[in-house]
């Protein structure tokens, strides 16, 4: 009788083996998942913070602050893409909109309020934040 020398796994490992790599998927999504909502909201929050700061810059020059294009313009656009209507700008997952969407100049020399809200793409939850004239930036939702 001839002996079987070839090597191989059985069906039952490889079921194992597949059972152990899917449970390690399910810890590890979740954890992923809340990296990235992590990394999303802290762009948002880096985003609004050098608003903010460019606003005050703004204001030293001209003694009223920027509207969203005013100040995308100063900062060479780097804050993200302005829409067509000028009124908002869109950097990665989140919206970026002024409170009126439209303000004048006579409310811009009094304050502003620039709000970012996106749905960092893992959950519906909207997360919104709200930066103003003070520079304090506060989390609104959820």
């Amino acid at each position: 009788m001839k002996k079987n020398t070839q090597g191989g796994f059985s069906l039952i490992e490889l079921l194992l083996v597949v059972t152990i790599v899917g449970i390690i998927v399910a810890l590890g999504v979740p954890s992923f998942q809340k990296g990235i909502r992590a990394a999303d909201n802290g762009a948002a929050f880096a985003n609004l913070r050098t608003m903010s700061s460019v606003q005050i810059i703004f204001y030293s020059h001209n003694n009223r602050f920027a509207n969203l294009s005013e100040l995308n313009g100063v900062h060479n656009d780097a804050f993200g893409t302005l829409s067509a209507g000028g009124s908002s700008i869109t950097r990665g997952r989140f919206i970026y909109e002024m409170s009126p969407l439209t303000p004048t100049t006579d409310q811009l020399k009094d304050g502003y309020t620039i709000i970012a809200s996106g749905t960092n793409g893992v959950s519906g939850t909207p997360y919104i934040f709200r930066v103003n004239q003070t520079g304090e930036i506060v989390q609104v939702s959820p």
